[in-house]
């Protein structure tokens, strides 16, 4: 019997990046990346431990707009001839490096490794989803969903229409995914203010997840801290983020993926190669980009220094890194166990594409930890907020703060100077998209559709994203003319509808552009 549990949580998310109006589109790489790198090894990961019969309690949170991708037949098309270019390209690489010790046998890894990716892709045609789904089904995985577009609710709470609608479509696609109800869902962000566990409830939802503070500053003191769940007033549970284990994974400095003798993720062969060799495969217009295969290692130093990538010493440090952390917990159990009245559980969110993605060896830490728990310890095992609630129906009732799990806990990062202007638009669009809802009671078939257009580029605009991108300034244009874009697509839907004038052909490429949630009711908003 173990004497606490850990319960690790991987949130699975992007933007919605898709654009059929051009034949490749730069921003569509950030969604390939992240099935090869993060989806496909995390499945496979998963899939190994189900075939070997370890219990690998994992909740893994899915974004409605991931949802929407992994399952839209044009990017679908479009990753299966990118996945064929990149086979192209090992296969090169293979010959290429034939005489150069130091990398041919990593251009081979990359070859098998992406054949086992299209392998699995293929087997599942396509619809990744469908592997998620299968492992749940098979009691070896909880799956649950995320607010619709991935906002940030505490800016958001002037209309609560708009909020409650992205609370209603993220668990009626998920519902329609996944042939269930979903258990949790996981707040954009991590950010909470009062009355979005409401929400929650109306939809069946028992769980969410809330930063460390959300749960230490709740309106009175909770008597276990974030190692057991509160109830909010609503009796929805929240579960607060573990420090220690979290920044242990996560911080690329003190925490395990900054390893030097892990695979550097900047030092790629679509930036290291003569542009001719590598044109083929990277953006048409002869921009660089990532293709993947990396050959040199994290190696403290200078850039000119870094050594060529070892996988078999990566793998060591891997499985040394999960050892090292499932001892950590043990002893973190052991401290907690003596002081409460109930077993511990450790909540350790991350993002998913961390695994794989930004950390190459994510994915074998993954494995190698929930193996080591099975048979190298009793102390501490794997759990889900569900089990976890099942076995501890009784908890305490406290009413969290405000909070996020941005820097500083609270709302700075997403409303600051480089962004704050988005804002007066999305309340704007709010407040206008719950008076079409109430005004159009009986709207007719063309009505409809410029309605439930309209709900959906309020809800892209309201994505959380493309403030994080213009404060972090990554890809800053893109980010504010996805705003602008969908900002100016709603108002002239808007001013359509008010003056029975909106044209025919515009909304059925606005519908052909932005076409997720395809089950979506405007009327949502009209409560």
């Amino acid at each position: 019997m173990a004497h606490g549990y850990l319960a690790i949580v991987l949130h699975a998310h992007l933007p919605f990046v898709r654009h059929p109006e051009a034949p490749s589109y730069m921003e569509e790489e950030w969604f390939f990346e992240a099935v090869t790198e993060t989806y496909i090894p995390l499945l496979l990961a998963f899939e190994k431990l189900s075939r070997d019969d370890i219990d690998f309690r994992l909740t893994l949170s899915v974004s409605p707009t991931l949802i929407s991708m992994l399952t839209d037949d044009l990017l679908k098309e479009r990753y299966a001839k990118k996945i064929d270019r990149l086979i192209e390209l090992a296969e090169r690489e293979v010959d290429r490096t034939r005489s150069d010790a130091r990398f041919h046998g990593l251009a081979q890894m990359y070859r098998d490794r992406f054949y086992e990716g299209r392998d699995c892709w293929r087997r599942y045609d396509g619809d990744l989803v469908r592997g998620f789904r299968a492992l749940q089904d098979a009691g070896r995985l909880e799956v649950i969903t995320a607010t619709a577009t991935h906002p940030f609710i505490p800016l958001l709470d002037r209309n609560w229409a708009s909020i409650r609608a992205q609370v209603h479509v993220a668990a009626s696609l998920y519902e329609k995914s996944f042939g269930r109800r979903a258990r949790g869902m996981w707040l954009g962000e991590c950010g909470y203010v009062p009355g979005v566990d409401e929400l929650l409830r109306e939809e069946g939802i028992r769980y969410f997840f809330i930063d460390t503070h959300g749960i230490l500053f709740a309106d009175r003191r909770p008597v276990y801290g974030v190692h057991a769940p509160l109830y909010c007033p609503t009796g929805v549970a929240a579960f607060g983020r573990d420090v220690e284990s979290s920044k242990q994974v996560w911080s690329s400095r003190e925490g395990y993926p900054g390893d030097p003798n892990y695979r550097d993720f900047y030092r790629d062969i679509g930036f290291d190669l003569d542009a001719e060799y590598v044109g083929p495969y990277i953006h048409p217009d002869g921009i660089r980009t990532y293709t993947g295969i990396k050959y040199f290692a994290i190696t403290h130093g200078k850039l000119q220094d870094k050594r060529p990538y070892e996988p078999h010493v990566a793998w060591q440090r891997a499985n040394e890194h999960a050892g090292h952390f499932m001892f950590n917990r043990e002893r973190q159990v052991e401290h907690l166990r003596a002081h409460m009245d109930r077993k511990p559980i450790v909540v350790s969110p991350y993002d998913a594409e961390l695994f794989g993605h930004w950390w190459y060896e994510g994915p074998i830490f993954l494995e190698q930890l929930f193996r080591k728990m099975q048979y190298d310890q009793a102390m501490v095992a794997p759990t889900t907020p569900s089990a976890y609630l099942a076995e501890y129906p009784t908890n305490q009732v406290a009413q969290p703060c405000t909070s996020s799990w941005g820097a500083a806990g609270y709302g700075e990062y997403w409303c600051n100077g480089s962004n704050a202007w988005i804002y007066r638009h999305l309340h704007m669009m709010a407040e206008r998209m719950t008076e079409l809802a109430r005004r159009f009671g009986q709207p007719d078939a063309f009505q409809r559709r410029a309605l439930n257009q309209a709900a959906r580029e309020l809800m892209l605009a309201q994505s959380s994203d493309w403030a994080f991108i213009m404060k972090s300034g990554t890809t800053v244009p893109y980010a504010t003319r996805r705003t602008n874009d969908h900002i100016t697509r709603f108002n002239r839907i808007y001013e359509g509808l008010n003056s029975s004038g909106l044209d025919p052909i515009y909304l059925a490429e606005v519908e052909r552009r932005d076409n997720l949630f395809p089950d979506i009711d405007f009327q949502i908003y009209a409560s």
